[in-house]
């Protein structure tokens, strides 16, 4: 039987800024541990601490623009892009300008599993 998600519910975020973090599918909203499906909306400006996950995160960028930081790389990932990181690569993001996205983690995110940077 299908399961009606009617609202997210905001979840704290990580950063130097406020960010918004709707989710609407995992483990706080909808008891889900499969997967997690997040909408974010960031402010310019904003940096996450780095992170080194145990899920594989899938990001879509609706609008504005997305920087991504691994050890051997660094991407903008523009509206109407999207991006894979795979689980276990240390990751940092940042938006330079007011972003929205939707993120995707698979297992569902956890303060358990991302382990972010001290």
């Amino acid at each position: 039987m299908p399961i009606l998600i009617p609202t997210p519910t905001v979840v704290a975020a990580a950063g130097n800024k406020p960010k918004r973090i709707e989710e609407f599918i995992g483990r706080v909203n909808s008891k889900t541990s499969a997967l997690s499906v997040a909408r974010m909306k960031s402010p310019a400006g904003w940096v996450e601490p780095g992170q080194c996950p145990e899920f594989d995160e899938f990001t879509l960028v609706l609008k504005g623009r997305l920087h991504i930081r691994t050890k051997d790389a660094e991407l903008e990932v523009q509206e109407n892009q999207a991006v894979i990181v795979s689980r276990k690569e240390w990751v940092q993001y940042s938006t330079p300008v007011d972003t929205e996205y939707i993120a995707v983690c698979l297992p569902a995110f956890s303060m358990e599993t991302v382990h972010r940077d001290e």
